[in-house]
Order: C-alpha cells, then sequence, then structure tokens
C-alpha cells in the first residue's frame, strides 16, 4: 500500500457541494481534496462557498485541503481580485492555489504570476501553473518559462496526464524538471490518440477521462518520472452515470493498483 498523499480533486465530484466533497473522500479513503471555490466559464454546477459547512466536515473527517482552483491568468486579470478566495483557501488549511495561464503577452502574464506568487506568500500557499492544450501557456517548456521568469520561491508546475499528454510533452523531459517546482500532480487515464479537433479535446478533459489504467496515456512511465512521494490528485470526471462516492472509489482503487505496479 502506497504512503503517497492522494487527493480527491474537484472535477471528479464536481456535482457535490464543497462540504458534501469532502465527506465523499474520506468515506472512499482519501487523506486530501480539491475544492473548485472559483468556478470557470461553463461550468455545470456552481455552489456557493459555506464555510462553516466545509470547516465542519473538514474537522470532522480529519480530510485536508490540497489545493484550491482555479485562478485564471487573463489579459484583464486584476491579482487583488483574489484576495478573498486565498484568505478562504488559507482558512480552509489549504496548501496550493491552481493557475492557469491564459494571456498572450508573456510580460504580463509573468507579472500577474508573480503577484499572485506574493499575494498567495502572505498566506503561506503555493501558486502552481497548469499548462494545457487551450490556453497560452500549453506545455510544460512554457510553464517552466513564466516560472523562472517569476522568480517567486512559492511557484510550482503541476503536470496533468491528460494536459500532458495531449500537448505533447515528453516523460523522458520530466526528470530534468527543477524538483522545487514539483508539489503535486494531477492523474487521470485517458484514450491513447489525441483528438485533432481542440474542442473534442477540451470535451475529453473536462466530462470524459478514464480511469487510471483504462486508457492508453502511459502512467507507468510517468509515475517512474516523476518523484516517488509527489502527492497525487485524482482528477477524473466521468462520462459513465456512477454516484460520486463510487467514481471517487473506484478512481482510488485504479490509482493504488497502478502505483504497486511502477
Amino acid at each position: 500500500m502506497t504512503t503517497r498523499a492522494l487527493g480527491l480533486a474537484a472535477l471528479t465530484v464536481l456535482e457535490l457541494p464543497h462540504h458534501e466533497q469532502v465527506t465523499v473522500a474520506a468515506q472512499a479513503g482519501y487523506s486530501h481534496v480539491g475544492l473548485r471555490l472559483r468556478p470557470v466559464a461553463g461550468q455545470p454546477y456552481e455552489y456557493p462557498v459555506d464555510l462553516p459547512a466545509i470547516k465542519a466536515r473538514l474537522a470532522d473527517t480529519g480530510v485536508r485541503v490540497l489545493d484550491v482552483e482555479v485562478f485564471r491568468l487573463s489579459a484583464d486579470t486584476e491579482v487583488a481580485q483574489f484576495e478573498p478566495v486565498i484568505c478562504v483557501a488559507a482558512e480552509l488549511g489549504a496548501a496550493h492555489l491552481l493557475v492557469h495561464g491564459a494571456d498572450a503577452d508573456e510580460a504580463r502574464l509573468t507579472d500577474n504570476f508573480a503577484r499572485l506568487c506574493d499575494l498567495a506568500g502572505r498566506y503561506r500557499l503555493i501558486a502552481n501553473l497548469e499548462p494545457m492544450p487551450w490556453v497560452d501557456v500549453s506545455t510544460i517548456a512554457k510553464a517552466l518559462a513564466v516560472l523562472r521568469r517569476a522568480g517567486r520561491a512559492n511557484s510550482g508546475l503541476l503536470v496533468d496526464a491528460i494536459h500532458f499528454f495531449r500537448a505533447g510533452d515528453r516523460v523522458a523531459a520530466l526528470p530534468s524538471l527543477p524538483g522545487q517546482y514539483l508539489h503535486y500532480a494531477q492523474f487521470c487515464d485517458a484514450r491513447r490518440e489525441r483528438p485533432a479537433d481542440m474542442q473534442e479535446i477540451i470535451r475529453q478533459a473536462r466530462s470524459d477521462r478514464l480511469m487510471p489504467g483504462e486508457g492508453g496515456l502511459d502512467l507507468h512511465g510517468l509515475l517512474r518520472a516523476l518523484p516517488g512521494a509527489l502527492p497525487l490528485s485524482l482528477e477524473v470526471p466521468y462520462a459513465k452515470p456512477m454516484p460520486a462516492l463510487e467514481r471517487a472509489r473506484r478512481a482510488r482503487e485504479s490509482t493504488l493498483r497502478l502505483l504497486e505496479q511502477s
């Protein structure tokens, strides 16, 4: 059995209110949970942040908050507007913020990321930049360039399995990444073939991923290339209908099987 921390990502059980996500994480055997306190455009489910209910459920279950999402850096971003959510993240004991880079102006994006890191640092949080194929920071190399230019100690690079392979990144390049940037990773499986259409890439990423071991991604190679104790956030929005608890349990059990084999 692994001693690696496993978190239940918000997208896996997004239909549930935040405090119920914590409950499901505990019932399914997770040590951590991720909470989406800032919705993204077009999100099918959106609940108010009931801070007392979330705090009570965390206290009752012992589950800890791994990350809070989503902090999107776009052309019109005012970083100071993030502070209320960052304050809540800190109050919940979160360790990390999940950040997307959606600004073609590299200098402005870097400046905003540095400002976000500085704001997060006041609350002892780490800002992790997640590359995705359909935003401007689409690859590991682009994310790494932003981190290096920003030069903040509380910055990180978040590898998400489906985005990593869909962007054409290579497992062989991972061991050369500076270890100080790797704080956790997001884990799932997907069909081996990369869709030619970006809208289909987005659809699969948001609502049709596969349980680890069900698809064709080189997850064994990915696990071997990442640090052995790196926490994993299991982000598996699964298209097949099933109760949230069953979905969470299946994601964890399939991940544990892969970890034992890798």
